[in-house]
């Protein structure tokens, strides 16, 4: 029955959310790309926030039905009934009664399989673009002919701009600036390149009261120059949507040290690289959100330099490990042997412990030749094990795709068990999936 009435849902959906863009029009920014959306997605609307009436995109809704769940201002009913309900008579409110509707929309959009973002274009057609990384084997890609055709979906939204628009993308990503050439918007450059046109510099792990706190940086734009602090999470990849931010800020001639306060709170969504307190005087790495291949080759590289935590009321470093647990990466078809046995390599130079967690990550075990290796079937397996492995100044890193499910590992370490309600799907719903 639900797959019968999907069809019929999600062109009511597109219809109603169609309507209302038409009758408000708001100014649409709209988010692409393989890596780090919704966090880059964030961003933008907090610095948009202080000149705009900005509605953004809830969590990481940018499917055929989230993009319209955000234009028409309501939750996910999931399978609720009543939820659907409410959500029709909002979309008639929208029509019939005076609304003061947002005049800035900042919606992320994901290409999941062939066409999605088409879809998606035919509800919303943007005003900018904001591209982030597209890597060279990029998630879902075991639904598409090739990876070039999936980093081609997810760039097309800038092919829907008009001429002149403003259209951002990562300096450091050569797909990116290939594609760019093609279209005929104004071209606005972020991330760690010379040229790009807000660049950052000066990367360094941010620490408070002798502990690592966060990441901070130099964000360069023009003649301006100004450091900033990301607090919460650690990592290059957190920094890069606070250069997408800047850019688009930029456009809209928002100065940089105005931008910059605006993002003095800003932190990265649960599930990307944030920190927690671990048992046994260990600190936690969560990037369960997802596992691509250069996600979890981006997180093994922040892994592999994080400082060794300090002894109390000394300098000397403790003796603790870097400990990586990896789950399985899906949704990579072919190239899924290839990709993990790639990573392998990374996890066996950046941790002294390697915790695979289900069946294509064992993978992983393969090619450290000095790390020790835990094997586990599932997330609840080694949710039950760590606890009893982990030690004072241990840095454990915890990634997986998200039907791996890591956040449940994450749980189990947790020091304060009061910090769950930080980690990703902790919704009633993904409570009650096996």
């Amino acid at each position: 029955m639900k797959k019968l009435l999907k069809p019929v849902f999600v062109f009511l959906l597109a219809f109603l959310a169609r309507a209302v863009i038409r009758r408000y029009r708001p100014h649409i920014v709209m988010v692409t790309g393989s890596v780090g959306k919704t966090a880059t997605k964030d961003a933008i609307a907090t610095v948009l926030a202080t000149r705009f009436y900005v509605r953004s995109s809830e969590k990481s809704f940018n499917t055929e039905f989230g993009v319209p769940f955000t234009v028409l201002g309501v939750g996910n009913p999931w399978g609720n009934p009543f939820a659907w309900f409410l959500i029709m008579k909002n979309a008639l409110a929208l029509f019939i009664l005076p609304n003061h509707y947002p005049n800035m929309l900042v919606l992320e959009v994901g290409a999941g399989k062939p066409g999605d973002c088409a879809r998606i274009l035919k509800i919303a057609t943007p005003n900018m673009v904001v591209v982030t990384r597209l890597p060279e084997i990029p998630v879902h890609v075991e639904m598409y002919a090739s990876p070039e055709a999936v980093r081609e979906e997810e760039f097309s939204p800038a092919y829907a701009l008009p001429a002149g628009a403003p259209l951002i993308i990562p300096a450091d990503d050569p797909y990116a600036l290939d594609n760019a050439v093609r279209t005929s918007a104004r071209t606005i450059s972020y991330g760690m390149a010379e040229d790009a046109t807000v660049r950052i510099s000066d990367v360094a792990f941010y620490e408070h009261e002798g502990k690592v706190a966060g990441m901070q940086a130099t964000a360069h734009l023009h003649e301006e120059s100004k450091n900033f602090i990301v607090k919460s999470s650690v990592g290059i990849t957190q920094l890069l949507p606070v250069a997408a931010a800047l850019a688009v800020a930029s456009a809209f001639e928002i100065s940089l040290v105005e931008a910059l306060t605006a993002l003095e709170n800003y932190e990265p969504p649960p599930g990307r690289g944030r920190l927690f307190a671990g048992k046994n005087g260990s600190l936690i790495i969560d990037d369960t959100y997802n596992a691509s291949p250069a996600a979890v080759e981006e997180a093994l590289a922040t892994l592999k330099i994080f400082p060794r935590a300090k002894r109390p009321y000394s300098a000397e470093a403790t003796k603790g490990r870097r400990i990586a647990v990896l789950g399985d990466m899906l949704e990579l078809g072919r190239y899924s042997v290839m990709e993990h046995e790639r990573i392998a390599e990374l996890a066996g130079e950046a941790a002294d412990v390697i915790v695979t967690v289900g069946i294509r990550a064992r993978a992983f075990a393969a090619a450290p030749k000095h790390a020790e290796v835990v094997q586990c079937e599932s997330s609840r397996a080694a949710a039950r094990a760590l606890p009893d492995i982990v030690r004072e100044g241990d840095v454990i890193l915890v990634k997986g795709s998200q039907s791996i499910r890591t956040e449940r590992i994450v749980e189990a370490l947790l020091a304060h068990p009061e910090d769950s309600v930080r980690l990703v799907r902790q919704e009633k719903k993904w409570k009650q999936r096996p």
